[in-house]
């Protein structure tokens, strides 16, 4: 029997991190088997009284206190609330719902490439990543608007001393690194092909970003991006998320690109588009 009742979730604290954006820690106050399973890229839906839910992805998944980390984007009226709580407050949660990032055992040559908030549910990931024993040959693309815009302030000073960042920006920065991400991939495929590529951030971004990579030598079934829907009830039931015959909330938010293409050309490229917070700013 499905279970739709949240559970409670406290706010402990948080920081600014972007534009509009905010790192908040949280924790589940009866965290479960599931929640301590959490795979990187999946999401939960975090609820206000009275204002009702959003999805939004893990930046950092459960410990075993049930302690996580979420970047949340000030974009409507439940997390203009959300911003006002003060820690100690107490949240609705509901999680972890939908399809995660692939492990890629046996994967040594990655590229992970972001765009504005679409960082936030790659992060989990890197961090595994660089965790492992024999960790993967990993580099990280990450293109925004502005350096005010950019998030995971903490977590990408972390990254710069272990791995290769490519950071642009389409307003300021570096001559060499302004402008889309997409302008960088001819230097990084020259220095090496990448096996898997990891995508996140605005859907027409996404399917550039996929586009260019297999017209460089990249398999489409290689390729994994995270779609954007708006999803209300998180278990397949609403039918908000749609995409052809595929619910995103249950087959998603992760979608290997091949199989993606399928379902956009099964549905003419129908979708519920919409705010969420799995997505990009």
């Amino acid at each position: 029997m499905l279970e739709l009742t949240p559970r409670a979730l406290r706010l402990l604290d948080g920081y600014d991190d972007g534009e509009e954006a905010r790192h908040f820690r949280l924790r589940i106050e009866q965290p479960q088997a599931e929640d301590r399973a959490v795979i990187p890229g999946q999401f939960f839906m975090l609820g206000l009284p009275g204002l009702g839910e959003a999805p939004f992805t893990y930046v950092s998944p459960p410990n075993g206190a049930g302690e996580f980390s979420a970047l949340i984007r000030r974009s409507g009226r439940l997390t203009a609330q959300l911003f006002e709580r003060t820690p100690g407050a107490v949240l609705g949660y509901r999680g972890p719902f939908g399809k995660g990032w692939p492990l890629l055992l046996g994967a040594r040559r990655v590229l992970v490439v972001a765009g504005g908030c679409g960082l936030a549910p790659l992060a989990g990931w890197i961090e595994e990543a660089l965790r492992h024993p024999a960790p993967p040959q990993l580099r990280v693309l990450y293109g925004a608007r502005h350096a005010e815009a950019q998030v995971l302030g903490r977590e990408r000073a972390r990254w710069r001393a272990v791995l290769p960042l490519i950071e642009t920006l389409d307003q300021g920065g570096a001559e060499a690194l302004r402008g889309s991400p997409l302008a960088q991939l001819d230097r990084l495929f020259a220095e090496e092909v990448p096996q898997v590529v990891l995508c996140c951030g605005p859907e027409a971004f996404m399917l550039a970003i996929a586009k260019a990579c297999v017209r460089r030598g990249v398999a489409a079934d290689s390729i994994w991006l995270s779609v954007e829907r708006r999803m209300h009830c998180a278990v397949g039931l609403c039918g908000h998320c749609y995409i052809a015959d595929s619910y995103a909330c249950v087959d998603g938010p992760t979608y290997r690109y091949d199989q993606y293409l399928a379902l956009l050309a099964r549905g003419n490229g129908r979708g519920a588009l919409g705010e969420l917070g799995v997505g990009p700013c």
